[in-house]
């Protein structure tokens, strides 16, 4: 009988949002010293707020499928984050919970389409592109790392690692570009040589997911 392929599960999915919550107040005055240089020094406690609100619905996610979760979170992170920051990750999330309707678990393809979806949404409404500068610059080579690496059926803990390392290697790209697109965009010359604080974020959602969903399947695979 061949090994039952891997899943990512509704209390994985729960357990990635709850460390991303941790990580974020972590690194909250990172993410304000890195927006203070080119926005408005607000990303780390406003995405520090928005997480401690998901944190305090915990309860209300367990129990639940992966896409009304999924939509739990997006709306309380649209309702309590202000600036873009709150917009484009409840879009992420939003986006996200809609391919992931009815669902306990996902295989390998589904999660990757949960992650296209949110990727496909933020695109939309922050009409970003590679090399703008913004979260962008992160999140579009981690997805295009993890669509790679399921490809070449790699298992999850490999796949997001990979995903780690692509995003670690958008947000170096953003220190030297002029950023495009927030407000940012206004310093003009004067942007460039900074670390975007938006692709920052980015990187420590997929650190998360590499230290919940990636580590539970690679005990997985060990077995």
């Amino acid at each position: 009988m061949e090994p039952r392929p891997a899943t990512v599960t509704a209390d994985q999915i729960i357990a990635w949002v709850e460390r991303y919550s941790i990580r974020i107040a972590e690194q909250k005055e990172l993410l304000t010293k890195l927006d203070s240089e080119i926005g408005d020094a607000d990303h780390g406690t406003n995405m520090h707020r928005g997480f401690q609100a998901v944190l305090a619905k915990k309860a209300e996610l367990q129990g639940k499928d992966i896409g009304a979760l999924l939509k739990i979170v997006a709306m309380t992170l649209i309702s309590t984050v202000g600036g873009a920051a709150g917009a484009l990750y409840g879009t992420f999330f939003l986006q996200a919970s809609t391919v992931t309707t009815g669902k306990t678990e996902l295989t390998p393809e589904e999660f990757l389409l949960l992650l296209e979806k949110g990727l496909a949404g933020i695109v939309l409404r922050g009409k970003a592109a590679i090399g703008d500068k913004t979260m962008v610059d992160a999140l579009h080579p981690a997805v295009k790392a993890c669509r790679h690496a399921i490809g070449a059926h790699e298992p999850l803990d490999q796949v997001l690692a990979q995903a780690v390392a692509a995003a670690q290697a958008g947000v170096q790209s953003t220190i030297p570009l002029l950023a495009r697109r927030g407000r940012a965009s206004y310093l003009g010359e004067r942007s460039a040589n900074h670390q975007d604080p938006g692709a920052t974020s980015t990187l420590l959602l997929f650190q998360s997911a590499a230290e919940t969903i990636g580590m539970a399947n690679g005990m997985t695979n060990d077995r």
